[in-house]
C-alpha cells in the first residue's frame, strides 16, 4: 500500500441506521450485526447512543464486552450526563471512542440551542474536556457543518482540538451540501485550522439530494481520512453514505490512492444481515448489493460480456462475496449438500435451526424444482425472523376468493397460548385487503398499514415472493413484518402477523416506543 493513503471506515449502521423509521434493532441483533462489520473489518463500530434508552446502552456494553478488532464508539450530546453514561457503556470495550457533538449552524444554534457561539464554543470545549478523562479517544462533530459559517467552524474546531479532541467529524447533517462545495469546506479546515495535524478530519454525508457518497469521496480527495457510512446506506430520512459503495469505488479506482481495510468480500454477507434484521429490502437496482448489481440483459451487453467480461463489468462479484453456485439444488437434494451451500453462503446453523430451514427447502424445492443460493437465503431469514418473534397467532388456514366479483378471505389463526382456533372472513377492496381485515377482526389490534412491498427473489414464474410490511399502532410506534412463499397470498398474510405479532409483544410486555416529537429525540445524530 505504498504511496496510498488509509481511510477509516466509521460504520454507524447500528447508530444513525437504526433511527430509520421501523428499522428498530434489538439488543442479540444489534450484537449479531457488530460481530459481522468486526469481520467485515470497519475500523470504528458507531454501536449507539447510551443516554437515549436503556436499551440502547445495554447494547454498546454489550457489544464492548463481546466485539474484538474495532474501535468501540459511543454518541453523546455535550453534556456531562450523556458523557458519563456512555463512558459506562464503553467500559469493557479494549478500544473506546466517545463521539460528542453540538450544533453550529446559525439556524441550529439560534432556533433550537438558543445559543450564542460563544456559548457554544465554552460547551463543546467542557464536553471534550471532561470526556478526555474517560478515553484519550474523543471524536467531536459540530452538527450541521455543511451550513455553518466555515469561520466560526474553524475557530471551535482548534478549540475543541486543545481541548483534547482527535478526530474531527464533518458533518452534513441534513444533506445539503454538493461535492465541489464539501470537497472546499474540507480543503479550508486543513488550511485554516492551525492544529488540525494533531486531529483526523472525518465525514458524516446524509443522502436527502442522494450526494451523500460523492460528498464523502469529494471530502476524502481533500484531505479527510475518516468516512462515517452505514450497510446498505441507511439511516435517517433518505439515510447515509453507502459503505460498500464508497469501499468498492477505493478499491475500483487505484488511481485515487486510497485504501481500506474492509475485506470487501464480507460485504454481500453483511449487507444481507442487516437487509434482513431490519426488515428494509434493498432495491433491486442498488449500487454493489442490489439483485441488478451483476445482471446483464441487454443483447449487446451480454454478447459483449460472454466475450470480454470486463466490456460490461467493472468489479468481480466475488469481489463482494457473490458466489456463483456449483450445485444445482433440487427436490432431490440432500441435507449435507443443503448444509454445505449454506455455509458457503456465511450461514453456519445449529442443528435446530438447519432442521427447520431443510424442511422449508423440500417444501420449496418440491414446489419450483430448482433451490437458487437467493431462495435458500430467503428460507434462512424467514426462519430468523420466526425464532425472534414472540408468536401468539399463527395461520392454520386461508382461503382466498377473488376476480370480477367481491374479494373475500376467509382465514383460521391458532391462539399459542391457549391452542385455541378462530375463525373469521372479511370482503375488501383486493385479496391482500380482505386478508388484512379478517385477520384484524381477530386479532383485535388498531393500527394503519402504512407500507406494503412485494420483491420477487428470483426470476420465473415459480419464484419465491417477499412481502415486507408496515404497520402503524395509535401511538405511533411502527412495527415491520416480513415473509417469503411461492404463494404471494401466504406470505402476505404471514408477513402481516408478523408485525401485528410483535406489536401484541410490546403491549404485553408495557414497552414505550420512543417517537420522534421533541429536540431530544429530534437531535440523536449528526
Amino acid at each position: 500500500m505504498e504511496n496510498k493513503d488509509r481511510i477509516y471506515i466509521f460504520d454507524t449502521t447500528l447508530r444513525d441506521g437504526e433511527q430509520s423509521p421501523g428499522a428498530t434493532l434489538n439488543v442479540p441483533e444489534k450484537l449479531e450485526i457488530a460481530k459481522q462489520l468486526a469481520k467485515l473489518g470497519v475500523d470504528i463500530i458507531e454501536a449507539g447512543f447510551p443516554f437515549s434508552s436503556p436499551g440502547d446502552f445495554e447494547a454498546v456494553n454489550l457489544i464492548s464486552k463481546e466485539v474484538q478488532g474495532p474501535t468501540i464508539c459511543a454518541l453523546a450530546r455535550a453534556k456531562k450526563e450523556d458523557v458519563e453514561k456512555a463512558a459506562q457503556s464503553l467500559e469493557p470495550a479494549k478500544k473506546r471512542r466517545i463521539h460528542t457533538f453540538i450544533a453550529t449552524s446559525d439556524i441550529h444554534m439560534e432556533h433550537k440551542l438558543k445559543m450564542s457561539r460563544e456559548k457554544v464554543i465554552k460547551t463543546a470545549v467542557e464536553t471534550v474536556a471532561f470526556a478526555k478523562g474517560f478515553t484519550p479517544d474523543i471524536e467531536f462533530s459540530p452538527e450541521d457543518a455543511g451550513r455553518s459559517d466555515p469561520k466560526f467552524l474553524y475557530e471551535i474546531l482548534q478549540a475543541v482540538i486543545e481541548a483534547g479532541a482527535t478526530t474531527l467529524n464533518i458533518p452534513d447533517t441534513v444533506g445539503y451540501t454538493v461535492p465541489l462545495e464539501f470537497g472546499a469546506l474540507i480543503k479550508g479546515i486543513k488550511e485554516n485550522v492551525k492544529s488540525i495535524d494533531k486531529a483526523i478530519i472525518s465525514v458524516h454525508c446524509h443522502n436527502d439530494l442522494g450526494l451523500a457518497v460523492a460528498n464523502s469521496l469529494s471530502a476524502a480527495m481533500n484531505g479527510a481520512r475518516q468516512i462515517e457510512c452505514t450497510i446498505n446506506g441507511i439511516g435517517e430520512r433518505a439515510g447515509n453514505c453507502s459503505l460498500e459503495e464508497i469501499v468498492m469505488i477505493l478499491k475500483t479506482r487505484p488511481h485515487l490512492n486510497l485504501f481500506t481495510n474492509v475485506d470487501s468480500t464480507q460485504i454481500y454477507r453483511t449487507s444481507r444481515l442487516v437487509s434482513t434484521l431490519t426488515n428494509m429490502l434493498v432495491q433491486p437496482n442498488k449500487a454493489i448489493v442490489g439483485a441488478n448489481a451483476f445482471a446483464h440483459e441487454a443483447g449487446i451487453h451480454q454478447d459483449g460480456f460472454l466475450k470480454y467480461k470486463r466490456t460490461y463489468e467493472i468489479m468481480n462479484p466475488e469481489d463482494v462475496g457473490l458466489l456463483t453456485s456449483k450445485l444445482p439444488l433440487g427436490p432431490r437434494s440432500g441435507r449435507h449438500a443443503v448444509k454445505d451451500r449454506l455455509e458457503e453462503l456465511g450461514y453456519h446453523l445449529s442443528d435446530e435451526d438447519l432442521s427447520k430451514a431443510f424442511e422449508r427447502f423440500k417444501e420449496i424445492a418440491d414446489k419450483k424444482k430448482r433451490v437458487e443460493d437467493r431462495d435458500l437465503e430467503s428460507i434462512v431469514r424467514d426462519e430468523q425472523r420466526t425464532a425472534e418473534t414472540t408468536t401468539y397467532y399463527e395461520i392454520e388456514a386461508l382461503q382466498i376468493a377473488c376476480g370480477t366479483g367481491l374479494p373475500t378471505a376467509s382465514i383460521c389463526l391458532k391462539k399459542t397460548d391457549n391452542n385455541l382456533f378462530i375463525k373469521d372472513s372479511a370482503l375488501g377492496t383486493g385479496p391482500v385487503d380482505a386478508i388484512y381485515k379478517a385477520i384484524n377482526k381477530i386479532v383485535g389490534v388498531q393500527n394503519e398499514l402504512i407500507e406494503f412491498s412485494v420483491q420477487s427473489v428470483t426470476e420465473g414464474i415459480d419464484a419465491l415472493g417477499e412481502v415486507t410490511i408496515r404497520i402503524r399502532s395509535e401511538g405511533g410506534a411502527i412495527y415491520s413484518g416480513h415473509a417469503a412463499n411461492t404463494d404471494i397470498m401466504l406470505a402476505s398474510a404471514k408477513a402481516y402477523l408478523n408485525a401485528l405479532n410483535k406489536y401484541v409483544s410490546a403491549e404485553s410486555a408495557g414497552k414505550k416506543v420512543l417517537v420522534q416529537k421533541d429536540d431530544f429525540i429530534a437531535s440523536k445524530g449528526v
